[in-house]
């Protein structure tokens, strides 16, 4: 995919610092323009500059490059670009620019590794997987993993301010659902497939994939008429779409949603996801290095701006202090590669555990990786009679409920617990809640599980430990 290096002028062109983050433009000869090629297939590219370069000076380096500007963010210097020309990323500069758009349809892949991805991608759906649950009873008796971090307890006291706005960064939120309705804010919801927001309804609404609805409810979802109840139901939350019907989350979308909820100044963004095609991107890789870059100052723009970002650990029972290889691509793999965004400085990461209140066997793990645990299931750790599916319950299309498993499960159920403190603590920055979240956190000792290493308060399986809604409300 990538066959020559080549660098551009010094308003444009960037350079790897030691630590293998892109900073400070370096000079170079303009090469000859060769003539683009419109028959190949459009991909969309991320593509890094100096912030605050001028719109202008951009759209026209892509233009020159044979691209066109489809969103540019001035703040932190990352656009979206789309082109037809195979060599666009060798024009810009291969440390510049990334499509995961031409990755996933054009992998320089081996079969072994492609026989590698489609297992994990099939693992990762059999985990998530929605079984349907009939509403005919009252459905918080069902809700074992509300119970478990005492989220009925905190409501009673406090179920949060409308004043506070969770962006659900995901598929989409289903805006008619009976217990999601009261809690939506359709003027700053958003749809970000395509790396540019876009206010419609058309483009923030579900498609495919009951996924965002399912982690909305458990959010913030309330319906007296069945009884089901999320963690903070008091507050508000916004569709922010970033998944595309294929079931994709580019770089370009993941950088549109932080963008959107930067400016609308949420307090907390839920991501339950990991940015495609993945699984690790590697700063000092080329292509991996722009994508790695923008989805870093994305979320750093995003946080300086209030937003506390709160992200699934991911589904792959791997040590994420310690990566070994990439399951999804044929690339070297250190410890300097991350699964975005979880794995950017100050983003909250969430493994999960099932209702035996231990690790669920497909949860990531990894000591100082791990910031809090909450429920995500296990359908190895079945509730007694009466008590719920293995899997938490929560909202689905078409104004239903069902069970989900994964460690996107477990991730709102934190983000719920921080937007109840965010409600208790208005003003407070995101360093302030991401520390309050692990301090109320209740420790859960690694007993003699294998691999989990660290103290009570702080270990590799649960981090700070079990998120506790009640402790954030008095």
């Amino acid at each position: 995919m990538f066959r020559t290096r080549r660098w551009l002028p010094a308003v444009t062109a960037v350079a790897l610092g030691a630590s293998g983050v892109l900073t400070a433009p370096v000079a170079a000869a303009e090469p000859a323009a060769a003539a683009c090629d419109p028959t190949s297939p459009r991909y969309t590219y991320v593509v890094i500059y100096q912030p605050h370069t001028p719109e202008p000076r951009v759209t026209d380096e892509l233009r020159r490059h044979c691209g066109e500007r489809v969103a540019y963010y001035r703040e932190i210097g990352v656009a979206v670009a789309a082109s037809r020309d195979a060599d666009f990323a060798e024009r810009i500069g291969v440390f510049r620019a990334y499509s995961g758009e031409r990755e996933i349809a054009e992998p320089p892949t081996t079969a072994a590794a492609s026989a590698r991805a489609a297992a994990r991608a099939a693992a990762d759906k059999e985990v998530e997987r929605t079984t349907e649950v009939a509403a005919t009873q009252d459905l918080s008796a069902q809700q074992w993993d509300m119970r478990a971090i005492k989220a009925p307890e905190a409501n009673a006291v406090n179920p949060g301010s409308k004043a506070v706005t969770v962006g659900v960064v995901d598929s989409g939120i289903e805006p008619t659902h009976p217990a999601l309705v009261a809690s939506l804010r359709p003027e700053v919801s958003a749809g970000c497939v395509t790396g540019a927001a876009d206010p419609s309804p058309a483009a923030w609404v579900p498609t495919t994939s009951d996924h965002g609805t399912h982690v909305a409810g458990t959010i913030a979802g309330r319906d007296p008429a069945t009884g089901f109840t999320g963690v903070a139901p008091g507050v508000r939350m916004a569709s922010v779409k970033v998944v595309n019907d294929e079931g994709y989350i580019y770089p370009e979308s993941a950088v549109c949603g932080l963008m959107w909820s930067a400016k609308h100044r949420f307090q907390v963004n839920n991501h339950s996801y990991y940015i495609d095609p993945g699984m690790f991107y590697c700063p000092r890789q080329p292509g991996d290095a722009a994508a790695y870059e923008a989805v870093r100052r994305a979320l750093r723009y995003s946080t300086d701006r209030g937003v506390l970002n709160v992200a699934a650990a991911g589904n792959s029972n791997f040590d994420l202090a310690n990566p070994t290889f990439d399951p999804n691509r044929p690339h070297e793999v250190d410890a300097s590669c991350k699964i975005l965004p979880k794995g950017i400085e100050g983003v909250v990461t969430v493994s999960a555990v099932g209702y035996a209140g231990t690790k669920s066997s497909y949860s990531n793990y990894g000591l100082r990786q791990v910031t809090v645990t909450a429920p995500g299931g296990d359908r190895a750790q079945v509730p007694p009679q009466g008590e719920g599916p293995a899997c938490p319950l929560s909202t689905i299309l078409a104004g239903g409920y069902g069970a989900k498993c994964g460690t996107s499960m477990a991730s709102p159920h934190a983000a719920g617990v921080a937007a109840l403190l965010a409600s208790r603590y208005r003003h407070a920055p995101p360093w302030a809640l991401r520390a309050l979240l692990g301090a109320q956190a209740d420790p859960v000792p690694c007993g003699d599980a294998a691999n989990c290493t660290g103290p009570d308060r702080n270990n590799s399986f649960y981090g700070k430990g079990l998120v506790n809604a009640l402790d954030a409300v008095r």
